[in-house]
């Protein structure tokens, strides 16, 4: 019988690995926009009218042009290399559907935290949240038309972010933007994964 030569042999698939990540930072930083801009599927988003009925409980103040917004979460996916695959969970922004991020983070690798230069204050909240559950996250500062310029440094030293955290400029509209932020996260997380010990010499 002959033997099947290594040219009959079909490669084995590669099954890409998932990996979560979340998309987070203040209301009306762009969230939605990021995931939306990114996604290689239909992105499913949440995102009501705004009504009369948040008067008084969401601040607008310099996103006063804002309709909707995100009352549960946005979904989207991206596969960023052969073995890779994200799964990007975008967060609510206002304090009120705050209780959903505990869930929502369960089991994400990491987070890209979205800044808005007008409102930086809105972006504590969620720095202070992954600070504080050691989940790994960067700082992309959304440059929305009209914002004021700031450094690496001056945004860093407004947000009290440590050092080794990274910081970057994005256009969360822009899909090679948004997806270098991604990259960018991915490789930070994978940097603060511990260190695999070594199997004893007298095993």
């Amino acid at each position: 019988m002959v033997s099947p030569s290594s040219d009959d042999n079909t490669a084995t698939p590669v099954v890409p690995t998932p990996v979560k990540i979340i998309v987070a930072g203040g209301f009306g930083a762009g969230k939605t926009t990021m995931v939306g801009s990114v996604s290689e599927i239909p992105p499913l988003s949440t995102e009501e009218l705004m009504t009369a009925a948040s008067d008084g409980i969401d601040d607008i103040t310099g996103v006063e042009s804002k309709k909707t917004t995100t009352v549960a979460l946005d979904f989207g996916r991206i596969t960023i290399s052969p073995h890779t695959v994200l799964y990007l969970f975008g967060t609510p922004g206002q304090e009120r559907f705050w209780y959903m991020w505990d869930e929502l983070a369960r089991g994400a690798i990491g987070t890209v935290v979205l800044v808005d230069t007008r409102r930086l204050d809105s972006s504590f909240s969620a720095i202070d949240f992954f600070e504080r559950r050691r989940i790994p996250f960067i700082v992309a500062v959304n440059c929305f038309d009209g914002s004021d310029d700031y450094t690496e440094d001056e945004i860093r030293n407004a947000l009290a972010i440590s050092p080794g955290v990274p910081i970057l400029f994005c256009d969360a509209r822009q899909r090679e933007s948004s997806k270098l932020a991604l990259i960018r996260l991915v490789r930070y997380a994978m940097s603060r994964l511990p260190e695999p010990e070594m199997a004893s010499s007298n095993a």
